[in-house]
């Protein structure tokens, strides 16, 4: 399982069953926090998930800033689940590039980017 932590939407991914592919689920509001976390542990429990990846968004120069503090420190409230950081560096610029070749208008729909960019954070996860 892999979530794209925003300050107002978590996107969330799942593999399959063999981990080879990064399939869309669904997004999460952010706030209240309790309930975010709550929702999170639900589908990760009813799809018997062990591991969760989070994008951390590292700055171009390697550094974590303000933002990528924030997603560690979400992430450390999803106990029992094995946490693993990714690097999520313009995955939203990718998301929204993949949605716009499928033809999809997400303008309208930010959740669709948030979902799209924790599926790319789940494929380098897979990938590596």
């Amino acid at each position: 399982m892999a979530l794209d932590i925003g300050t107002k939407r978590i996107g969330v991914a799942l593999s399959d069953f063999l981990h080879i592919t990064a399939n869309p689920h669904s997004c999460v509001l952010r706030e209240p926090e309790s309930d975010a976390i709550l929702a999170i542990k639900k589908i990760a429990e009813e799809n018997r998930v062990v591991t969760i990846v989070v994008g951390v968004p590292v700055n171009m120069d390697g550094t974590y800033g303000f933002q990528a503090e924030d997603c560690k420190k979400f992430a450390g409230k999803l106990s029992g689940f094995d946490i693993v950081f990714e690097d999520e560096r313009l995955t939203s610029e990718q998301a929204e590039e993949n949605l716009r070749q499928r033809k999809i208008d997400f303008r309208k729909n930010k959740q669709l980017v948030d979902i799209e960019s924790a599926c790319i954070i789940l494929e380098q996860y897979l990938g590596k």
